[in-house]
């Protein structure tokens, strides 16, 4: 090989190692890096709103705060349900938001007298953390405050109630060993795995985000956040952890969702070991079902309950 050659293969391979990083570190930031919401934010409904605002000026709310497995200061808002109730529910939230975006299922649970908590999942709201973990480490922050509930009411009977990425870390919690006073799990608008959801997602990022081809930007976000977050992507896959789960689950989904497809929740109702149910809305986009159809929405919620005598 000429020294003219030599330099021309070595300037290309310095160019895809220095763009695949260049590359790797933009989607790190895009999709790991946690971004706050702020009051500017629009919702996409004006219940939504009014359900943040419900939480935030709730007269007996109480700020919580517990340590997790790897020392992070985590966040929850809990609001205390009628005298000698043992029913609680957990509302746990997606991306890009916080325990206040679940203002419009906590006004509901309230209506039936229901303790309720809401965690900040890692790095959002007022948690400690510097990476989004998509349900990576966030089951095991919500087993602590699973524990949290068990240790203030040992006949507590708990409901996960989480929506997107909140839904899938519900998930991923059921496949974990858990408490007999975990009774029963809503998953609304859960993906299968992260991999399967960046893949999907890719084509329609924007393209100074999304420069270079899915089959080469997804193994380069891998490996960025393996090392930056020290998780592995690909292994975040609530479809395998529903077929470990013994908790009966209700699946939602809207037939409009463009963001988190509605196969995906087909695909993981018949995965699921657990006992199990599935309601689909029509035209709802994503976790648009509890204001598209609040009625036929808390209905099937209620029936559910029901069925699983909660």
């Amino acid at each position: 090989m000429s020294k003219k050659t030599g330099f021309v293969l070595l300037s290309v391979i310095s160019g895809i190692l220095f763009g695949g990083a260049f590359a790797g570190n933009k989607l790190y930031d895009y999709a790991i890096k946690p971004r706050q919401r702020t009051d500017e934010d629009p919702d996409s409904s004006e219940l939504v709103t009014r359900g943040r605002r419900w939480v935030r000026n709730h007269e007996s709310k109480r700020d919580i705060y517990i340590s997790s497995i790897d020392s992070l200061r985590l966040h929850a808002s809990y609001i205390p349900g009628n005298d000698g109730e043992h029913h609680y529910v957990v509302l746990i939230h997606g991306i890009w938001d916080s325990s206040e975006g679940m203002g419009i299922y906590a006004q509901e649970y309230a209506r039936k007298g229901w303790n309720i908590l809401l965690p900040d999942l890692r790095g959002f709201g007022q948690s400690e953390g510097d990476y989004i973990g998509y349900g990576h480490d966030d089951r095991y922050d919500i087993i602590e405050w699973i524990y949290w509930i068990i240790k203030r009411d040992k006949d507590a009977r708990i409901l996960l109630h989480g929506t997107s990425m909140g839904a899938a870390t519900t998930l991923l919690v059921t496949g974990e060993s858990l408490p007999e006073n975990v009774v029963c799990a809503i998953s609304d608008s859960s993906y299968t795995s992260v991999k399967d959801e960046f893949e999907e997602v890719y084509e329609g990022l924007d393209k100074k985000i999304a420069a270079i081809p899915r089959w080469l930007a997804i193994p380069l976000l891998r490996f960025e956040v393996k090392v930056r977050a020290g998780y592995d992507i690909y292994k975040i896959r609530p479809i395998d952890a529903v077929k470990n789960s013994k908790t009966p689950t209700l699946f939602l989904h809207g037939d409009a969702d463009e963001f988190v497809k509605p196969h995906m929740c087909r695909e993981l109702f018949d995965a699921a070991a657990c006992k199990k149910e599935f309601c689909m809305t029509l035209g709802a986009k994503h976790i648009e079902g509890v204001w598209i159809d609040s009625k036929k929405y808390w209905k099937k919620v209620d029936d559910f309950l029901s069925h699983n005598n909660f």
